[in-house]
């Protein structure tokens, strides 16, 4: 019996090896996030242990030696799983036939500059990102975009490709969430993937809402302990956690005058694979989706639910009673967003 299944195990992952290689495009990967990003990927990390792959690396032109360089050092990594590398600075070259894009790069916000030209200059970016995922990617390709503004930046990405289907497009939220589960493992004293259930609602932003209301510990046992319960302190909460989680980017920011890039890498990962492989029974994730009205939550705005993934379909999480104190954090969140959009879509119309 052990020999059958010793060989029904080595003939299943023979086949799984034997699955077409995808191809996956990174933007910005001349940037800091995309170097920790493209290790990870190429290790088989996110698509799994079997998985072969192409990557595409797309940045502008002037970063196209620096990628050169990046390229080299993939090759020097000597990855089982890596099948070859492009860059190009041509959109229409980096997503042909892509299936899964993680949409790094954007304009970084410069000191003294307002929000609105920034929006505005990624606005542009996003615009013509959008077109080429319209007219060059598999209409199944998994985009996910985490250059900032990011919520708008999929918004827009999503309009100007009107061929694939909007549950194709979210934003990263996952960073958020390792956050809040984080500070929280190390309020109560346990690991951070011992906190199940935590959700980041609304805006990458300083007004998203980290939310334990549903969260719970798992303790060593087995036995469950709501996230209330274990951190007996409901101000800080409400309070403290809430604002850390929310101005954490800034902090880390102060601290290494860069942008959070290792964390930000993993967290792509994070959301890329639980898109890919789903979620576990029970057990949700959070992710900026465009909004089917769930929630109060207006139609159309990309925002960040909790969410359940089978066979790489998203769904949205329902059912979970909210609370003033929630239903205020929500709400806050989304006006912002709706304020962003609405200026975005006036520069389009430009």
């Amino acid at each position: 019996g052990n020999i059958q299944k010793a060989q029904a195990v080595s003939l299943a992952s023979s086949n799984m090896a034997a699955a077409e290689p995808i191809r996956v495009c990174i933007t910005g990967a001349g940037g800091q996030i995309a170097y920790s990003l493209l290790f990870a990927i190429a290790r088989g990390d996110v698509f799994g242990p079997q998985q072969e792959l192409y990557l595409s690396l797309l940045d502008v032109a002037p970063v196209m030696e620096v990628l050169s360089g990046v390229v080299m050092e993939l090759d020097d990594c000597a990855f089982p799983l890596l099948k070859g590398v492009q860059i190009t600075s041509e959109p229409n070259v980096a997503f042909r036939d892509c299936d899964a894009a993680f949409l790094v790069g954007a304009m970084p916000r410069k000191d003294g500059m307002e929000r609105k030209d920034l929006l505005a200059a990624n606005v542009k970016i996003f615009k013509e990102q959008g077109k080429s995922l319209d007219s060059v990617a598999k209409k199944t390709v998994k985009v996910l975009v985490v250059g900032n503004p990011a919520n708008t930046n999929c918004l827009v990405a999503a309009h100007f490709a009107p061929s694939i289907p909007k549950s194709q497009f979210t934003c990263l939220t996952q960073l958020d969430l390792n956050r809040a589960k984080a500070q929280i493992g190390a309020r109560v004293g346990v690991n951070a993937t011992q906190v199940k259930n935590a959700i980041i609602w609304g805006n990458h932003s300083t007004t998203q809402y980290p939310d334990v209301s549903h969260a719970y510990v798992v303790n060593k046992d087995g036995t469950r302990t709501p996230v209330y319960k274990a951190v007996n302190n409901d101000a800080y909460l409400r309070g403290e956690f809430v604002q850390t989680v929310q101005k954490r980017g800034g902090a880390v920011i102060k601290a290494r005058k860069l942008s959070s890039a290792m964390s930000a890498a993993k967290a792509c990962c994070d959301h890329m694979r639980t898109w890919w492989f789903g979620t576990a029974e029970g057990e949700f994730t959070s992710m900026g989706i465009i909004s089917d009205g769930s929630y109060g939550v207006p139609v159309g705005l990309c925002y960040s639910y909790p969410v359940s993934i089978k066979n790489h379909e998203i769904s949205i999480v329902q059912g979970l009673p909210i609370d003033d104190f929630s239903r205020k954090m929500m709400d806050t969140s989304s006006d912002e967003l709706r304020e962003e959009y609405e200026l975005a879509m006036q520069i389009v119309s430009q």
